[in-house]
């Protein structure tokens, strides 16, 4: 294979794993769907060049649909990009830089060889998110199912959860409960002021004061963090920062920030959640209304600009609010719908708002991305039953795509003698150490839920209210062949057995152990209708149970 034309121009290939590197007179080799990382050296040097140079590289795979990949300035006169795809072969590259006169940047050529992937781990195997065919569900690139099974760790780039033993203990937590998705603030955090310490990663903050440019070095620091979430099997969904940084900012740095995001991680399978509570302005402002509509329209046309920016094409939603849909101007900007529900509000409301979303148009997967989270201290506080009540209620009036878990004490990293504090609100959400957190009940329980969830056609359920008389919430197949129902306050439902083509298999599920028993009696006659009671009180000693029914 040939090298990289110029001189000494490119002195490391790295993977994903390990970092290994590569002579100029090696072709750099990388399977598909993990990253591999090219660099460059200017002999020029620039006062600024983080705002003084562009560079990109635009790559030719084998289908001849070229991809137009951001590079990022990391540090002195280095500069990397990140490339990453699921074709085989040859993939030549050229570089496009700002100040075409540097020849040690602009119109450098080189290649890089992509084989099969012959690891196990499901993010490269079977490919980034999309989403499916149905317009209502994920699916990895090859078309595999993938349920949306989320954590909340806002500030899991803060150097209180130390790297690695920290970090790796919560990864491997989550991991081990099967959960599929991590979300993640890259710096520019929720509850508090810009540049307040408490948001300092391993190697400080991720801007210099003022905003004149990025560091470099926090970010190598949280590359980390992020390529071990993917390690792990679990993918990042990335928030750029939460909404009310924005003006602090200005929108032209915030699509800076958001192009440095994409060229760092782009190539990896991740997904973009544009900002936190988009359109909620600065917790102590005098002008919300106005602030809000601020927040509306600046953030679009950042959204656009990620969209335009990304050659990954990787899915974008925003965390909102109430509905990520009202956040923006152009609801067909983001891939699908992420909700926040409210940790106080009724378990009924979130069935209903998921319903709404359902039924919204654009169609496309509904998410919860923030609900009730367990050990959260308002009044009352908030326990595994409130978590899991959200989750039931929420997920099958939304179609089944997924839904994310919080628990009060990770998503901002409590430690035992250095608790976050108070929020500029003046709220404090409580102290509870994140050790102690990561094994409150709640999490197991979702676990037990996806678990039991992958048994079944999860993936084509969708909500109905034909079936069942009395359900919190339901779903069905299109089949009507599987069919769930909720009984968030243990209350006699009444299914229409009539609904289903074959005699009716009924048992419940206790949301608290994951155990499924039989129903006296089953299977039914699907001819008519009949009432199911649950059994009592489950293993937890709380009324909810989830009905389900098959056709044999």
């Amino acid at each position: 294979m040939p090298p990289p034309t110029r001189r000494a121009l490119i002195p490391a290939c790295i993977c994903l794993a390990a970092f290994a590197s590569f002579t100029n007179a090696a072709t750099p080799t990388v399977e598909t769907h993990r990253m591999t990382e090219v660099t460059f050296v200017s002999t020029k040097s620039y006062a600024d060049p983080f705002n003084e140079v562009i560079l990109d590289v635009v790559f030719s795979p084998p289908n001849n649909c070229s991809l137009r990949v951001p590079a990022f300035w990391a540090g002195g006169n280095t500069w990397h990009v990140r490339y990453a795809s699921g074709l085989t072969g040859i993939h030549p590259y050229r570089t496009v830089c700002s100040d075409t006169q540097n020849a040690t940047l602009h119109d450098i050529t080189g290649v890089i060889l992509i084989t099969p992937y012959t690891g196990t781990n499901p993010l490269f195997l079977h490919g980034p998110l999309r989403i499916a065919d149905d317009h209502r569900h994920f699916s990895h690139a090859d078309g595999t199912p993938f349920f949306w099974l989320g954590d909340t760790w806002w500030m899991g780039l803060s150097k209180r959860l130390t790297w690695p033993d920290d970090f790796q203990q919560l990864a491997a937590n989550r991991r081990n409960k099967g959960f599929t998705v991590i979300q993640i603030v890259a710096g520019l955090f929720p509850d508090s002021p810009a540049f307040d310490q408490r948001a300092e990663g391993d190697a400080g903050l991720p801007w210099e004061p003022n905003y004149p440019h990025i560091r470099p070095e926090y970010f190598d620091a949280a590359d980390r963090r992020i390529l071990h979430l993917v390690e792990q099997g679990m993918m990042p969904c990335i928030l750029g920062g939460w909404g009310y940084h924005l003006p602090w900012l200005g929108t032209e740095k915030m699509k800076q920030h958001w192009r440095y995001i994409i060229a760092r991680w782009g190539a990896l399978p991740v997904v973009w959640c544009a900002s936190g509570e988009q359109a909620m302005p600065w917790y102590l402002s005098s002008n919300k209304p106005a602030e809000t509509q601020q927040l509306r329209r600046e953030w679009t046309e950042v959204i656009r600009s990620i969209r335009a920016t990304d050659p990954f094409k990787r899915l974008i939603t925003t965390h909102p609010r109430s509905n990520a849909r009202d956040e923006v101007l152009d609801p067909t900007l983001l891939d699908f719908e992420m909700q926040q529900t409210g940790h106080g509000s009724p378990t009924e409301h979130h069935a209903a708002m998921a319903t709404e979303a359902w039924n919204r148009p654009p169609t496309m997967p509904v998410v919860c991305g923030e609900s009730r989270y367990e050990a959260l201290e308002i009044k009352p506080m908030l326990h595994a039953r409130n978590a899991r009540e959200a989750f039931w209620a929420h997920l099958l009036n939304s179609g089944c795509a997924g839904h994310t878990y919080g628990v009060n004490g990770v998503w901002q990293v409590n430690l035992t003698d250095k608790p976050f504090g108070k929020s500029p609100s003046g709220r404090n959400w409580g102290n509870t150490p994140w050790q102690t957190a990561m094994n409150l009940p709640g999490s197991t329980q979702l676990s037990y839920a996806k678990k039991f969830l992958l048994t079944l056609p999860w993936n084509q359920l969708s909500p109905t209210s034909s079936i069942f008389t009395g359900a919190t919430s339901a779903a069905t197949t299109p089949s009507g062949n599987c069919a769930l129902a909720y009984a968030a306050k243990g209350q006699t439902l009444i299914a229409n057995l009539g609904k289903f083509t074959a005699p009716v298999a009924a048992r419940w599920f206790d949301p608290t152990r994951g155990v499924l028993s039989d129903i006296q009696g089953t299977p039914f006659s699907n001819n008519d209708s009949r009432e199911f009671s649950p059994p009592g009180k489950n293993a937890d000693g709380d009324a909810d149970w989830v009905l389900v029914l098959e056709g044999k």
